[in-house]
């Protein structure tokens, strides 16, 4: 087992008890605004449960607008029925998938009049007809940005593909710094003032990356697939599994912290380290997508896979989610196990079918795109 060479990791035992039996990412766990900021939960009506649906990218995506999206607002159904702009982007990347064109529209309508504010950024949370939080979050915009690249392209629409540059320019403008390890992506507006910078590992995407650097022509979009590898890289090497949140000194120094501000919940791999797997199994470069098999020994440990581990792969909960096994199945993916992988992508797909939350469908029919489906601009059916 690699040992924590960049801070310490106590891996000590967090107790939690398993309740009822909730499977699925929800309950403030798919949180990924500006510190402190978390929605109020109430209930909402859920599509409803059924069989697990095939692993088609198509399927999944034009399921997840049918079941998630109401006139171009992508609802939180179990999250009391708010919209965050992460949600928003999934809903982009659902209508590329889908090749639905009147459904991106609609969802990119609905947040350019809502969440789109004055600097061109969306708003982190709305909520009850307006929003309640406007501080951007940097990976909802980097995806965006990516998915109004690829719908331009996609439908023949330049008007998207100038909306995708022109966001993409105000990300590397005002979310982006430069440190010892290249320049990394900052999660928010928030952090850009605070040096060691709050870092976010799962928030980079090689293939977004090199979507954009294309798109705009502007070399700090290298810089920054540059960079974020060389930090991904230092973490898995350091570490068995990556942490949800992490801080960068300016000089280079990489520290897994407990949330953005170093408080809050545990060091953990839990609600957001998993999507590095799935970011980096897509990637259309080598070096990449080994990356993103490395953490598959520890994960591969159990059969059944906690939700919540700590970085040495000690579970921390004793719920499963569907999200996990999606993270999962990236790393076999990228290691090139595909019988393994199609087994978790099924098991992630029979648990979001069960407990439908909409974190969980989400990233079922992301990975299963991202890894079955070159629709969101990737690799991944070619990195086996």
């Amino acid at each position: 087992m690699r040992r924590a060479a960049l801070l310490g990791i106590a891996a000590g035992a967090v107790v939690v008890t398993a309740g009822a039996a909730v499977l699925a990412v929800g309950l403030n766990s798919s949180d990924h605004g500006p510190p402190e900021s978390a929605p109020e939960t109430s209930a909402t009506p859920l599509p409803a449960a059924g069989s697990a649906p095939d692993l088609n990218a198509t399927e999944l995506a034009t399921a997840f607008l049918d079941d998630w999206v109401d006139d171009g607002r992508v609802v939180r159904h179990d999250e009391g029925g708010d919209t965050v702009s992460e949600g928003q982007a999934y809903g982009l990347f659902a209508a590329v998938i889908a090749d639905d064109e009147k459904s991106f529209d609609e969802i990119w309508t609905w947040t350019q009049d809502e969440l789109i504010r004055p600097d061109g950024l969306m708003a982190w949370r709305w909520d009850k007809g307006a929003v309640v939080d406007d501080e951007p979050a940097s990976d909802a915009d980097l995806d965006a940005a990516r998915a109004l690249v690829l719908a331009g392209d996609r439908f023949g629409r330049d008007d998207l593909r100038a909306s995708g540059v022109e966001l993409a320019t105000v990300i590397a403008d005002r979310m982006t710094v430069v440190t010892e390890r290249g320049r990394i992506l900052l999660p928010g507006l928030w952090a850009a003032d605070r040096e060691p910078y709050a870092y976010n590992p799962s928030y980079a995407s090689p293939v977004a990356y090199e979507i954009l650097a294309d798109a705009t022509g502007d070399p700090r979009w290298t810089e920054l697939q540059a960079g974020s590898a060389a930090v991904t890289s230092e973490i898995l090497t350091a570490t068995d599994l990556p942490p949800d949140w992490a801080q960068i000194h300016a000089n280079g120094v990489i520290e897994p912290m407990p949330g953005p501000l170093g408080e809050g919940d545990p060091v953990q791999y839990a609600f957001d380290a998993p999507r590095l797997m799935l970011r980096y199994a897509e990637s259309c470069v080598p070096t990449d997508v080994a990356l993103a098999a490395m953490p598959l020994a520890t994960l591969d440990r159990e059969k059944e896979l906690s939700s919540r581990l700590d970085l040495g792969g000690g579970a921390l909960a004793q719920e499963q989610s569907a999200f996990s096994y999606t993270a999962r199945a990236a790393s076999a993916h990228a290691a090139g196990d595909q019988v393994a992988a199609t087994v978790d992508l099924e098991r992630a797909a029979e648990l979001s079918a069960e407990y439908p939350t909409y974190y969980g469908a989400a990233w079922v029919m992301l990975s299963s795109a991202m890894l079955t489906d070159d629709a969101l601009g990737g690799c991944g059916t070619s990195s086996s």
